[in-house]
C-alpha cells in the first residue's frame, strides 16, 4: 500500500495521542533530508523519525536511537531555537492529504508563548519538512525549493506555505452522497482512477480495494456504473471514511510467499485468503515494512561514490587484462624464433649470399620448413637475431604471467569490495573497505578520522548463534575474513564460502563437538546469505575444515587456497539464526 493520505491519518491520529501535550526535548538531523525528534510525556520517551526523503517519505515513532551528525546542520539548529523545549499541542492533517503537521507552543527570545508549525509533507520526490510561524510564513525548510526548481510553490524563508494543489480534489472526509455521485459519473478515467483523481488522500491500490469490497470491476468506465453499482461503491466509500475519522485502524502486513507483499491499515478484500501479521501500532507496522527498505535505500545512498570508484578501478583493471592477454598472445610465436635460430645454426652453412629464404628440414617435426633470412646479414647473424627476438618475448612472457595472475587478483579483490558494498549496514562497514582500497592504491588515501572525533574504532566480524547454540562468526570485508579465517578460526573449525562468487567467509566453531546436520545447513544458508548470490534461489557453497587452508601468494586479504573440500546447495537465508 502506498504511503497514502488514508496512512498518514492514521499515524497523525497515533502520534497525537501518544505526544499531545509533551515536551521536545531533542532534536537531532542525523541524515540531509531527515529528523529525529525525542518527546517527553506521561512519564515517558518516544522517539520520532521524520523523513523527507525523495525515495522514501516517512513518519513513524521508533524505539531506535540514532547519532547525531559532529556539527548540526542550520535547519537543525533554527528548529531547535523555535522548538527545542516547547510544547506540542497536538500532531494534524490537513483534510486527508499527505501532510502531517505538530503544532507547538514555544517561548520566544522575549519570554513571550508563540505557536509554531512542523510542517512534514510526504510528497513523494517533493517531499518537504517546514518550519512556520503562526501565519503559515516560512522560517525556513530541510530542502529548500526556488522559483527555478519549481513554478508552482517557492519554499523559502519569508513565502507563505500552502498545500499545491490542493482545490482539485475534494477532501473525501467532508464529501456527501451527491458530491460523491457526480464526482464519479463525471470523470472520464475508469472506476479505480476516479476515485484517486478525484479524492484527496486515495492511492491507486486504495482506490482498487474500495472497488474489489464494493465488488466492481476497478476498469469499468466510472461513468457507466448503474446506479445500484454507484450506491455500492458510495456505501463501501462512506464506511471507509467513517473508520477513518473514528480512527478505527488494523494496521497489519500481508504475505505472499514468506516475503512482505502490502501493508493495510484495514481488513480488505482484495487481501483475503492471504497471510498476515497484525500490528499494535501504526508506526510499529510501518517501521516493519519499510524499515529495510529505509536502510538499504540509505545505504545506496551512501555507498554511491564509493561504488562508482570501486567500478572505475574494475573498468581499468578489465582493459588492463584484455591489453596483457593482447600481449600474451604475441609471445607465443617465440618457439617459432627459437627454432628457426637452431635450425640456421645447423644448416646455415647451405646459404649463399643474397638468399630471402633457406629450405630445411625440422628435425623436430622431421617436416620440411622454410626460414626467412634477412639477405643483408649472413646466416649466423640471422641466427643470432632469432635467438634474440625469442629471449626477449620469453621475458616478456615471465613478466607477463606475473602481471596477469597479480590483474587477476585485483579484479578478484575489487569484485569483493564490491560485494562487500551490497552487504555493507553501516557507515563503518564502507570506511572499513575504503581503507582497503587505499591500502592497496586503488585510491588516494585520504584522512578516515573526522575533524572532533576519532573513527578509528575497527569494526568486529558479525557473530550469529546457531539453533544448536554454535557460534558463527561472518566476515563482512576482505579484511574480517581474514580475521575470521585465520584468528577466530581454528584446526578443526569449519569454514563455509559461497563458491566461485564473492563474499563473506564463515567460520563455526566447533568447540572439539561434532556438527549437526542442521549447523551445516544454517551455515550454508549464511554463507549464501552474506554473498553476490543473496537473491539467487540456491547458492552451491563450499565448505572444509580450517586447517586445510591456505593464504594466497601476494598478500591480498580475505583469499584463501584450499583443495580438500565438500558442497553443498543452501537457499539463501538466516532463518534459525540468532544475531548477537
Amino acid at each position: 500500500m502506498a504511503f497514502d493520505g488514508i496512512t498518514t491519518a492514521a499515524l497523525a491520529r497515533e502520534l497525537n495521542d501518544a505526544l499531545a501535550g509533551g515536551g521536545i526535548s531533542k532534536i537531532i538531523q542525523p541524515e540531509k533530508d531527515e529528523l529525529l525528534l525525542t518527546v517527553k510525556n506521561n512519564k515517558s520517551q518516544y522517539r520520532v523519525i521524520l523523513s523527507a526523503s525523495a525515495s522514501l517519505p516517512l513518519v513513524y515513532m521508533t524505539p531506535v536511537n540514532k547519532q547525531a551528525p559532529l556539527t548540526a546542520p542550520n535547519f537543525c539548529m533554527l528548529l531547535r531555537k523555535h522548538l527545542q523545549g516547547g510544547q506540542i499541542l497536538r500532531v494534524r492533517q490537513p483534510s486527508l492529504e499527505r501532510v502531517i503537521i505538530f503544532d507547538v507552543s514555544h517561548r520566544d527570545e522575549l519570554g513571550d508563548l508563540v505557536t509554531r508549525h512542523l510542517i512534514i509533507e510526504l510528497m513523494g520526490k517533493y517531499s518537504n519538512i517546514i518550519l512556520t510561524g503562526d501565519g503559515d510564513e516560512i522560517l525556513d525548510s530541510i530542502k529548500r525549493v526556488p522559483f527555478s526548481m519549481s513554478s508552482v510553490r517557492e519554499v523559502l524563508p519569508g513565502r507563505k506555505w500552502f498545500i499545491p494543489g490542493a482545490d482539485e480534489k475534494k477532501n473525501p472526509l467532508e464529501t456527501d452522497a451527491e458530491t460523491f455521485g457526480l464526482a464519479i459519473l463525471k470523470s472520464p478515467y475508469e472506476v479505480s482512477k476516479a476515485l484517486y483523481m478525484s479524492f484527496t488522500g486515495i492511492s491507486p491500490l486504495m482506490a482498487e480495494a474500495f472497488c474489489a469490497e464494493a465488488e466492481l470491476e476497478p476498469r469499468k468506465k466510472a461513468g457507466d456504473l448503474s446506479v445500484v453499482e454507484l450506491d455500492a461503491l458510495r456505501a463501501v466509500f462512506e464506511s471507509f471514511m467513517g473508520r477513518i475519522r473514528e480512527g478505527k485502524f488494523e494496521p497489519s502486513i500481508v504475505y505472499e510467499k514468506e516475503e512482505p507483499k502490502e501493508y493495510a491499515l484495514f481488513s480488505l478484500a482484495l487481501f483475503k485468503g492471504m497471510p498476515y501479521k497484525a500490528f499494535d501500532s501504526v508506526s510499529g507496522m510501518i517501521a516493519a515494512f519499510y524499515g529495510e527498505k529505509e536502510a538499504a535505500t540509505r545505504m545506496r545512498q551512501k555507498s554511491a561514490d564509493l561504488r562508482h570508484v570501486v567500478s572505475n578501478a574494475l573498468e581499468r583493471v578489465n582493459r588492463k587484462a584484455v591489453l596483457q592477454e593482447r600481449q600474451m598472445k604475441d609471445t607465443e610465436k617465440r618457439e617459432k624464433y627459437r627454432i628457426y635460430g637452431e635450425m640456421l645454426n645447423t644448416y646455415g652453412y647451405e646459404a649463399k649470399e643474397g638468399d630471402k629464404a633457406l629450405q630445411v628440414i625440422n628435425y623436430y617435426t622431421n617436416e620440411p620448413m622454410s626460414v626467412p633470412l634477412d639477405p643483408t646479414l649472413s646466416a649466423s647473424a640471422n641466427a643470432r637475431k632469432y635467438f634474440e627476438r625469442y629471449n626477449k618475448l620469453k621475458r616478456t612472457a615471465e613478466a607477463l604471467a606475473s602481471q596477469i595472475e597479480e590483474t587477476s587478483a585485483d579484479r578478484e579483490q575489487l569484485l569483493a569490495c564490491m560485494a562487500a558494498i551490497d552487504l555493507a549496514e553501516s557507515e563503518e562497514d564502507l570506511r572499513e573497505i575504503r581503507k582497503e582500497l587505499a591500502d592497496f592504491g586503488f585510491i588516494q588515501r585520504k584522512a578516515l578520522v573526522q575533524k572532533g572525533r576519532a573513527r578509528e574504532a575497527k569494526q568486529k566480524p558479525l557473530l550469529f548463534i546457531s539453533s544448536d547454540g554454535f557460534h558463527m562468526y561472518v566476515g563482512r570485508n576482505n579484511y574480517q575474513n581474514e580475521e575470521v579465517t585465520f584468528k577466530i578460526g581454528s584446526g578443526g573449525d569449519m569454514w563455509f564460502h559461497a563458491k566461485g562468487i564473492p563474499g563473506s567467509h564463515v567460520i563455526v566453531k566447533s568447540g572439539g563437538r561434532e556438527l549437526t546436520d542442521r549447523v551445516y545447513e544454517e551455515a550454508g544458508a549464511l554463507a549464501a546469505w552474506y554473498s553476490s548470490g543473496r537473491k539467487a534461489p540456491k547458492v552451491e557453497v563450499d565448505y572444509t575444515e580450517r586447517r586445510n587452508l591456505r593464504k594466497t601468494g601476494g598478500g591480498k586479504p580475505g583469499f584463501v587456497i584450499y583443495h580438500t573440500n565438500y558442497s553443498l546447495m543452501a537457499r539463501p537465508s538466516l532463518e534459525g539464526l540468532q544475531r548477537i
